[in-house]
């Protein structure tokens, strides 16, 4: 096998051109699939972050009780928790009603964390200390309501109203968000004080389905963003699908080129292979022979395919890329619509791989070429 894979080197060696032209394809499609596939990594980054740092987080907590310990869920996964209390009721304005859930928060934790008071289109947002309430901007038209009115708030019909000034009104463009919920600074009514709700924000990279696992808390009192979002989980899937389906494209073109140019290259060289078989050299180390020099010339195009990817991911990801004039109206970019591409060791290992499995399969049809030709036809051909 050594002497072989030596023979195979000075072939490509020696044939440095035809070498060098398909190594770059294999380097181009590497390179340019390791990008692709850390742009697609950061756009599902980017779909989940912006829909989870609206309000959500990547996990929620309901109904746990009020003394459970906010520092319990503090793992080192996690970046922030923020504890909230909620009440479902009905907000009314003269004649006109709206059913909403009514949320306590700390404004500003929630600032730290989340993105929703930077969706405040009229007035602010809210503060502590202060007895006053966000609407979304759809609901409080259907109120006939502006910042600085007064609003009322009951959990029942027949309940005592609590009443709010209006301080702002949001509009994120996802409709669960615009249509469902208000917000009150945390401490401005007492909600029924047994049960709290938790959103807890992961750092990138973990998955927060595992996480939740792991937890040992109990069923139930935890949903994840993809249970909660099934239809982003869907789309990342459908993303990944479509990423797959252009690596296999773009490695069997390659290794169509490569079966075509080492097919060329073996007919422009066929009296080597036919004096070879006739001094003794058997099908299977002919074979062998052309299988090494295509694994050979794959592996270091893809080594170099892989730093060129490498690098430019990190050309880009400090800045970024804007995409936001694309993304504008999409609900799973209602944040920002920059995406820093992400390199996971799937990125990195699957264009190779990929590669590699293509080009062996293209030096199939050029080893039975050679394998089946008797020596004498080979000599009496050339």
């Amino acid at each position: 096998m050594i002497f072989w894979t030596r023979i195979a080197v000075l072939y490509l060696v020696r044939s440095w051109r035809s070498t060098a032209v398909l190594a770059a394809m294999v380097f181009s499609a590497v390179s340019v699939l390791i990008f692709l596939s850390a742009l697609v990594t950061g756009i599902t980054d980017a779909m989940v972050k912006n829909s989870v740092s609206l309000f959500s987080g990547h996990i929620s907590g309901f109904g746990l009780p009020v003394s459970f310990p906010k520092d319990k869920l503090l793992t080192k996964e996690v970046s922030s928790v923020l504890k909230r209390s909620s009440a479902p009721g009905i907000l009314e304005n003269g004649d006109r009603f709206e059913m909403v859930v009514l949320v306590a928060v700390n404004p500003e934790e929630e600032k730290k964390s989340t993105a929703l008071w930077k969706k405040i289109v009229q007035g602010r947002y809210i503060e502590n200390g202060r007895n006053e309430i966000v609407l979304s901007l759809p609901v409080a038209k259907d109120l006939g309501i502006s910042p600085g009115q007064m609003i009322s708030f009951r959990k029942e019909l027949n309940s005592e109203p609590v009443h709010f000034a209006v301080s702002g009104l949001y509009e994120t463009g996802v409709d669960r968000l615009d249509r469902r919920y208000a917000f009150c600074p945390d401490g401005a009514w007492l909600m029924d004080g047994k049960t709290h709700d938790f959103a807890i924000f992961l750092k990138t990279g973990y998955d927060a389905d595992e996480i939740v696992k792991n937890m040992n808390i109990g069923p139930g009192h935890f949903k994840t963003w993809t249970q909660l979002m099934p239809d982003l989980k869907q789309l990342i899937e459908l993303n990944d699908v479509s990423m797959n389906l252009v690596m296999v494209l773009v490695c069997g073109v390659v290794s169509i080129g490569i079966a075509c140019a080492f097919a060329i290259f073996i007919l422009k060289n066929l009296r080597e292979y036919g004096i070879m078989k006739s001094m003794g050299i058997t099908s299977g180390e002919t074979a062998f022979l052309i299988f090494s020099e295509v694994i050979l010339m794959n592996i270091i195009a893809s080594f170099f395919g892989i730093i060129g990817g490498i690098t430019a991911v990190y050309i880009v990801k400090e800045t970024g890329i804007d995409l936001s004039a694309y993304t504008s109206h999409n609900q799973y970019f209602a944040v920002s619509g920059i995406i820093y591409p992400r390199l996971t060791v799937n990125s990195l290992s699957f264009p190779p791989i990929l590669a590699l499995a293509f080009s062996m399969l293209a030096a199939i049809w050029p080893a039975v070429l050679v394998s089946r030709k008797k020596p004498v036809d080979i000599l009496r051909s050339v």
